[in-house]
């Protein structure tokens, strides 16, 4: 199997190559962590009240694709014809607003699971669900509604997604939002219907506020608020997180009056390294004993195979677990989404590439 070699992943990472690969994290020790590995499912879960089939189905999104077997993943996630709309999705590359092709790059791709819609994974359900374990996202951001309102709302049922064969079920809260009180009853409800008929659970754990926007700056991707929408996702019972990397630190110091924090989050816990950042979102994670799977982002163009390798490299030595990209992989041809894919799981693969 050919992979990423190390010449080549220094070049990808350019000038922040040096900080990335020789970092040492010195806030939370590597030891004091839960880290990825083979045996992750049986060191991790079977000691919890995760029941004998959510095992195996957690088993099957570990064991699968290029990464299988080694506690690491890579996802990809295709929701975005929804939110973002099918147009604004697909039209950089019509062929996936054909569903059966979303599935077929995940496979290609030799990912560990494909994260799409009801309508996308039913329509080729009885083609795919034994091939590919099926992430079912059950809530979306329809953005219909006119004037647009930032809500997530369930499409369809928990039930239906396990009569399609799903290995697993996601969903997103928008912590923060003014509906997140309902969201977070609504998503802990159905996380555990998903439990009790042997699915596995993995959450979107996004912000969304325009008060995380003060004096200029955002804090939707702030470490310390980030990392605590993780520790709520874990509370009910993901066992997957899906978090974007941060960016900035402070969100709590900058709130005035909202929430509380601990001046050694800052002092002690964190720098402002990327790796040290991530860190703190792991450990928020129940120090890793539910992985943290960092998002891909926006697509940018030619500047896509860089940055999924950086945030690879970045999830990686902070402890995360992996990587679920989309955009950078669908909005272009499909060899190339492969080839982008492939770069970010060669990074997983490559023994170099420590925990920092």
């Amino acid at each position: 199997m050919e992979t990423l070699k190390t010449g080549k992943l220094e070049e990808l990472l350019g000038a922040d190559a040096e900080a990335l690969l020789n970092h040492t994290c010195k806030t939370i020790a590597k030891n004091d962590l839960n880290l990825p590995g083979p045996d992750f499912v049986d060191r991790m879960f079977i000691q919890s009240n995760r029941s004998a089939p959510v095992l195996r189905n957690l088993q099957s999104l570990y064991g699968n694709g290029r990464l299988a077997n080694s506690g690491y993943m890579s996802i990809l996630p295709v929701d975005q014809g929804i939110e973002h709309s099918a147009g604004a999705s697909f039209a950089p590359n019509p062929i996936y607003f054909d569903s059966e092709k979303i599935v077929q790059l995940a496979v290609e791709g030799g990912c560990n699971a494909v994260a799409s819609t009801y309508g996308v994974l039913g329509s080729v359900a009885r083609k795919y669900a034994h091939r590919i374990p099926f992430i079912v996202k059950i809530n979306h951001n329809e953005l219909m509604t006119n004037p647009n309102q930032f809500d997530q709302v369930l499409f369809g049922t928990v039930k239906s997604a396990w009569e399609m064969g799903a290995a697993a079920v996601g969903a997103t809260i928008y912590f923060g939002s003014e509906q997140s009180t309902r969201q977070i009853t609504e998503i802990a409800n159905a996380f555990q219907q998903a439990h009790e008929l042997g699915m596995a659970t993995i959450l979107w754990c996004y912000l969304r506020s325009p008060g995380f926007k003060v004096d200029g700056k955002d804090y939707h991707t702030a470490a310390d608020l980030t990392g605590q929408a993780n520790h709520l996702g874990v509370t009910i019972q993901a066992d997957i997180i899906k978090q974007k990397l941060p960016e900035t630190n402070g969100g709590y110091n900058a709130l005035k009056g909202y929430g509380k924090t601990h001046k050694k989050v800052y002092t002690d816990l964190t720098t402002d390294h990327p790796i040290d950042l991530c860190r703190y979102q792991v450990a928020n994670c129940y120090m890793g004993r539910i992985g943290l799977i960092n998002s891909g982002g926006a697509s940018s163009g030619a500047s896509d195979m860089a940055e999924a390798v950086k945030t690879a490299v970045i999830n990686k030595r902070a402890g995360g677990q992996g990587l679920i990209s989309g955009r950078k992989a669908f909005q272009r041809p499909m060899n190339e989404g492969v080839a982008l894919l492939n770069a970010i799981q060669d990074v997983y693969l490559d023994k170099k590439v420590t925990i920092a």
